[in-house]
């Protein structure tokens, strides 16, 4: 048995209480795995938030190490699909919810779970992209595959500032999409507008009536807020639009009718970001490719891993844009 220890986040629950503690672990306190990573990014999600501060129920057991994505080298595998030195990323299937997961010097997983890294892509910038980035490529693929072309019209991202929203908007602004960016941080237009949106909305100025359909608007969307405002945007499509949901921070209700979907065309598309292992390396080789982001250097910004849970107490508070990624040595 190793006596080495590697620094990791770990949230516990004691008398209702959930609290997180930087800890030092042994690896073989570390679940199961084949593979072995030694960690050099992981990003901080609003999931890795609720979940370090307790404000959602998004563990399944506790302890835990938080973290559901983790970018690293392979230092140890038993499964000859990996040797040691392979970049690789990990995210989804319990990662951090019920599987130690990123926030940590070291993770062990299957290795059904381990994606290599495409070619031309960093591991910073894969770091950066994370399981939002991947989300929101996810998304752009799926409405893409549903019909979207940058000729169809403007495409909505609602929740702007955050990492799917961020990200989305690069990718699809790289793309020649008119994007269009709905937040509620006025001082985040300029940043936006960097980032390659076309035109800024304030969601407290934005008049989203109650009719059963509104004046047709986008032709497509990324959602990753849900409640009122994916509501009104299902009424705001124009005909044949397509909305990608993956979201819920403005709520988990629906107030809709069925008229934008029976007499406009609208799709509203669920993107689980947990997707097969054959879509998964589909959307990461476009990431590396056609749907490569061009400004990750503003959207992410350097954190070291004992700043992790300050981080998420930020997130949580509305105060960080972007993608606070983790640094390891």
């Amino acid at each position: 048995m190793s006596s080495t220890k590697y620094r990791a986040v770990r949230v516990s629950q004691a008398d209702g209480v959930v609290s997180a503690a930087l800890v030092d672990i042994a690896l073989d306190e570390l679940d199961a795995g084949e593979v072995v990573i030694a960690t050099r990014h992981a990003s901080v999600n609003y999931k890795d938030a609720l979940a370090v501060t307790g404000r959602g129920r998004i563990m399944t057991r506790m302890p835990c190490i938080a973290g559901i994505d983790a970018v690293g080298l392979v230092e140890s595998s038993t499964d000859p699909r990996f040797s040691p030195g392979d970049a690789v990323c990990v995210h989804g299937h319990g990662l951090g919810v019920g599987h130690d997961g990123g926030f940590a010097e070291r993770v062990r997983v299957p290795a059904d779970w381990v994606m290599p890294l495409p070619p031309g892509l960093s591991l910073l910038e894969a770091g950066t992209i994370g399981v939002a980035g991947f989300t929101a490529a996810l998304a752009i693929h799926l409405l893409e595959h549903n019909g979207l072309t940058p000729q169809a019209g403007p495409v909505l991202v609602n929740g702007a500032t955050g990492g799917c929203g961020s990200i989305g908007i690069d990718m699809l602004a790289r793309r020649g999409y008119h994007v269009v960016a709905l937040t509620s941080k006025a001082d985040a237009a300029d940043w936006l507008r960097a980032l390659g949106a076309a035109e800024v909305l304030l969601a407290g100025e934005v008049e989203m009536g109650t009719r059963p359909l509104e004046r047709a608007r986008f032709a497509g969307a990324l959602d990753s807020v849900g409640g009122a405002q994916l509501s009104w945007l299902t009424r705001s499509m124009r005909e044949d639009g397509v909305i990608g949901a993956f979201g819920n921070a403005g709520g988990i209700e629906l107030a809709t009718s069925v008229f934008p979907f029976i007499l406009r065309g609208v799709r509203l598309i669920g993107v689980n970001s947990n997707a097969s292992a054959s879509v998964r390396r589909e959307v990461w080789a476009r990431v590396a490719g056609d749907l490569r982001p061009a400004c990750l250097d503003r959207i992410g910004f350097p954190i070291r891993l004992d700043e992790v849970i300050d981080s998420c107490q930020r997130s949580i508070a509305g105060a960080v844009r972007g993608r606070a990624v983790v640094h390891f040595g």
